[in-house]
């Protein structure tokens, strides 16, 4: 029997011997630079008790870290809400026969995709700050999250265009021989199984989401997110280095559930589209229905 994979052969013997010389290789060189990172921290003092102390105290996390941890979260969640529809409707408008719609569209994307996110969320904070009456408290929260949108909505709306282009023009072709109207076709037919082939992708897009928050901590905006507010401790304790590798670990944290859940996601709509179970044992299997056919009535005859 052979043991060629569809993507690739099965390795040989000299060939499984090499991958393992090269993994152990590896290992050793993460070794060594995770070795020279702690022995360069140990020579500065930076395991010192002294500096890592305010992050086993219970004040440290109620006032600073979870605070800052909740904004954070908060402004992420805000952004995936309305970016992801935002992202799916110029997505979608990019790909219409309606010029009047395709070039608009197409504008937006390409224009918020061009400009950097932190300076959206300046721009917005101007904006909100001398055209509307939202409050100073709340108007930090509207510029992070503004910025977010029109960046993110952007980037995301060629993710999901690239991947409704990705699915094969029969499903488009079959749909319509059926009847459906072009709304039908997209919501129904296309963005169901473009979603399971874009998941990756967007998750990705929602990381980015997550971590970019952290920008709306700095200049003019003000936004009390988790960065920011571990910046008190680094200036009460001066302990930057401990400080930044909680912050990281937390940051690592969130988008491991992130992750995780995208995957648990993914895998069920992946059982959604899966063919129908077999027939359980002791269960009767249906009877094929036989169609007469001109052969049949020949036969009869």
């Amino acid at each position: 029997m052979s043991t060629s994979s569809v993507l690739y052969d099965a390795p040989g013997p000299k060939a499984k011997a090499r991958n393992v010389l090269y993994s152990i290789l590896f290992v050793i060189a993460l070794l060594a630079v995770a070795y020279f990172v702690y022995a360069g921290f140990d020579k500065k003092g930076q395991w010192a008790p002294a500096l890592w102390k305010p992050f086993i105290e219970g004040s440290t996390w109620t006032q600073f870290l979870l605070p800052g941890l909740l904004k954070t979260i908060e402004a992420a969640a805000l952004a995936i809400v309305i970016a992801l529809p935002v992202g799916a409707l110029l997505g979608i408008g990019r790909l219409s026969e309606h010029r009047w719609i395709r070039v608009p569209a197409s504008t937006i994307v390409e224009f918020f995709r061009a400009i950097p996110v932190l300076m959206l969320m300046v721009f917005a904070a101007e904006l909100y700050a001398y055209y509307t009456d939202i409050s100073s408290d709340t108007r930090p929260l509207f510029a992070a999250v503004t910025g977010l949108v029109l960046y993110n909505g952007s980037v995301l709306a060629e993710v999901f265009r690239s991947g409704i282009l990705a699915l094969p023009k029969g499903q488009n072709e079959a749909a319509s021989a059926l009847g459906l109207r072009k709304t039908q076709v997209m919501t129904s037919i296309l963005l169901p199984q473009a979603v399971t082939l874009m998941l990756p992708a967007i998750v990705s897009q929602l990381v980015v989401v997550l971590k970019d928050t952290a920008l709306a901590g700095q200049l003019t905006i003000g936004y009390t997110e988790l960065i920011r507010t571990s910046g008190t401790i680094t200036a009460n304790f001066s302990n930057t280095i401990p400080t930044l590798i909680v912050v990281a670990i937390l940051y690592i944290v969130l988008n491991l559930i992130l992750t995780s859940f995208a995957s648990w996601l993914e895998a069920r709509l992946s059982r959604r589209r899966k063919s129908p179970k077999e027939t359980p044992r002791g269960a009767q299997a249906p009877e094929p229905v036989h169609i007469a056919t001109d052969l049949d009535v020949g036969r009869a005859v």
